[in-house]
């Protein structure tokens, strides 16, 4: 790859690519987008790209409009003649829907790796899919970063005593176990069942947090319904506070207004998704400089994993 990479950004993630440009040195490239008066749109970079490293910022969460940009966009790199086209998609959109769970679904995060793949990209750079064998759903190689390495920081710098790793369900087992042994503290699980998506049973937790400072972790929030729930189960059960840690802030529906009347004390994301609104109960930490030396080493041809805490 060449020395001086490409930046560009698709309008649902403008600011993160600009952070992420601002953040490796360089300018954040202009992309025109047009659109006709049926609203079709057509992308089209302001300057030349050809036998560039392009790199192309946009996460796909909802409308579907944004994963049809990211498309256009690298369609239009390549018949710009750019030499690599790597799409940087820090929320990867239909993530969840990575196998058949019931007859007659779709596998829709295999769809869209097929929609990147035909398009034209020669790479993808993600950061927390929601199952990890997404990454061989791509004929393309796959950078899969960690948030831990921007929630870890965070964690210690609170200073907390008497510290439960948490997870809202038996999914996210291995990660909050990832947690617990690297903070060497204590972990428990949620248990939930749900009749359909996003509406939860009944819950309950294994593990004991009397008197603890309890941390849950997920890879999204989206409707909250989940950790809000859990949070007051944890605190009936004697646990001191209850944090949480999600990387991707989806928050659909009455999700900001659910975290702030609930018992957490503060939920802790990145700015993969831009936030609706601000909210005193929301932390945003940047992934901005991750992705930028993550771009730096896959630039220079160094270890990508040494960045990385576990």
């Amino acid at each position: 790859m060449s020395a001086v990479p490409k930046i560009y950004a698709g309008s649902a993630s403008l600011e993160l690519g600009q952070k992420i440009a601002e953040a490796y040195g360089t300018h954040l490239g202009t992309v025109k987008l047009n659109r006709f008066s049926d609203g079709e749109m057509q992308p089209s970079f302001e300057d030349s790209v050809r036998g560039d490293d392009v790199f192309i910022v946009q996460s796909t969460f909802p409308p579907a409009e944004n994963i049809l940009e990211l498309l256009l966009m690298v369609d239009a790199a390549k018949r710009a003649s750019a030499r690599q086209i790597v799409a940087v998609i820090p929320y990867y959109g239909y993530a969840r829907q990575d196998r058949k769970d019931k007859p007659r679904v779709s596998i829709g995060a295999k769809l869209i790796a097929n929609l990147l793949t035909a398009a034209g990209v020669t790479r993808i750079m993600t950061m927390d899919l929601h199952a990890d064998q997404i990454q061989g759903f791509f004929d393309v190689p796959v950078d899969h970063l960690f948030a831990s390495t921007i929630f870890v920081p965070y964690i210690q710098n609170l200073h907390l005593e008497d510290i439960v790793i948490t997870a809202p369900d038996i999914g996210g087992s291995k990660r909050a176990n990832s947690y617990a042994k690297y903070l060497n503290c204590e972990m428990a699980l949620c248990y939930k069942q749900r009749k359909v998506a996003n509406e939860i049973e009944n819950m309950t937790v294994i593990g004991d947090v009397k008197g603890k400072n309890v941390i849950m972790l997920d890879d999204m929030i989206d409707t909250g319904g989940t950790l809000t729930r859990a949070a007051e189960m944890m605190m009936d059960r004697g646990a001191l506070s209850v944090r949480a840690l999600c990387t991707h802030p989806v928050l659909s529906g009455s999700a900001i207004e659910r975290i702030e009347n609930s018992s957490l004390t503060e939920v802790v994301v990145t700015d993969t998704i831009p936030l609706q609104r601000p909210s005193s109960k929301i932390v945003v930490l940047s992934c901005a400089e991750l992705f930028s030396n993550t771009i730096y080493k896959l630039i220079h041809d160094e270890s990508i994993s040494s960045q990385f805490i576990f």
